[in-house]
């Protein structure tokens, strides 16, 4: 969805004036964030960031997922290996430290169990059908995929379906978190999951048969006008994850916004919180979305890849919807939605935060993930085209 920066697309009026709006956008939000402290405003910042980096990049998940399979085409696998040896190393220092400049320091870490392998089993098959990950819903969006929207709505309700229906799963069997850094020391996990990344970057050449990263797939001169390598897209994210650990005080998520934003649209139409276990007394229910940290970076990250987008002249809406098409993103929105929740986490929060934490649920995120995927793209769209799915 990226393309080469033109003059002559960039100076037509539609595009001038998008990229007008989306910082007159930016600059408004960076200020009422800013009511909330200086942290709130620098994530919206990251926000944006990453929506431009996954868009200039077109660095997707689900899409690399897809391609593994269909076309044994490990590229996106090796960005996203390169992604999380990158922030493996950066995360260990600071999650051993515990706190940075008085800021108190946790990872995504969450228990291993049978409602993470079920959550995780169905996000896979949910982000074939919805056409995105948690991300890349976001940043479609941002870009001109509006479809992406009902993908989006339907995401939001899953999440919040599975918060309040959270006492029919959460009592499924399951043993405290683990966490290699805390089990085996940060040095020594650090090195063990360097040592998978690189095994797996050697299953995955024998599997695909292409090469992974080299000189040329990362050119910085191109940084600012042309679309980026998707192993540049992936080192950028592993740096602003980690910048978002030290900001924020705990690594990138998205799941949780999708849930508080359902929840406050269900409160407006009536809905009592103090009849759910999980939301009775949540104060981020009574303030406003600006101060809640996932909220404001995907905000942020929708506006990122919008002003990309304008600024790359390719800002083209995309609107056609067929009953097949609005079916099947319904589902998969729902489905990822619900599966995000219960397993701690979607391809973000879960497995790129989570895995870079070294808790072992991230990994057991994926590995189910992967079952989903392979699944539902094996039976069900055996003969699909990859087309832009994120």
């Amino acid at each position: 969805m990226t393309g080469t920066f033109d003059e002559n697309t960039y100076s037509s009026p539609p595009q001038k004036l998008i990229v007008t709006i989306a910082l007159g956008i930016f600059v408004a939000l960076l200020i009422l964030s800013s009511q909330y402290g200086w942290r709130q405003s620098v994530l919206f910042v990251i926000g944006v960031l990453l929506g431009i980096t996954l868009y200039k990049s077109s660095f997707g998940f689900a899409s690399a997922y897809r391609k593994l399979i269909l076309n044994r085409d490990g590229q996106g696998i090796y960005a996203q290996l390169l992604m999380l040896s990158i922030t493996t190393i950066l995360f260990a220092p600071l999650l051993s430290a515990g706190k940075i400049f008085g800021q108190e320091l946790g990872g995504a870490i969450a228990p291993v169990g049978v409602s993470g392998v079920i959550g995780a089993f169905i996000f896979g098959i949910g982000m074939q059908l919805g056409g995105a990950c948690g991300c890349g819903t976001l940043y479609t969006i941002g870009s001109g995929s509006y479809t992406m929207i009902i993908t989006l709505i339907t995401f939001c309700l899953g999440s919040f379906c599975a918060s309040i229906s959270q006492d029919l799963w959460s009592g499924l069997p399951q043993i405290p978190p683990i966490v290699l850094g805390e089990t085996i020391g940060w040095k020594n996990a650090v090195i063990v999951q360097l040592i998978v990344f690189f095994f797996l970057a050697i299953i995955v050449g024998i599997w695909t048969k292409n090469s992974p990263i080299s000189p040329k797939n990362i050119n910085w001169r191109d940084f600012l006008h042309n679309p980026w390598s998707i192993f540049m897209g992936g080192i950028i994210l592993g740096l602003l994850n980690w910048l978002t650990l030290v900001i924020s005080g705990q690594p990138w998520r998205i799941t949780w916004g999708f849930a508080l934003w359902m929840a406050k649209i269900a409160m407006f139409l009536g809905w009592n919180p103090s009849s759910s276990k999980f939301w009775d007394g949540d104060p981020a229910l009574s303030s406003s979305f600006l101060a809640d940290t996932t909220s404001i970076m995907n905000l942020g990250l929708i506006l990122g890849a919008l002003l990309a987008a304008g600024l790359a002249g390719k800002l083209i809406p995309q609107m056609a919807i067929n009953p097949s098409t609005l079916l099947s993103k319904a589902m998969g929105g729902l489905i990822m939605g619900f599966g995000a929740f219960a397993a701690f986490g979607c391809n973000i929060g879960a497995f790129f935060s989570g895995i870079a934490s070294t808790s072992l649920h991230g990994w057991l995120w994926i590995i189910f993930a992967l079952l989903g995927t392979f699944l539902i793209i094996k039976f069900t769209f055996p003969q699909t085209k990859l087309g832009a799915i994120k």
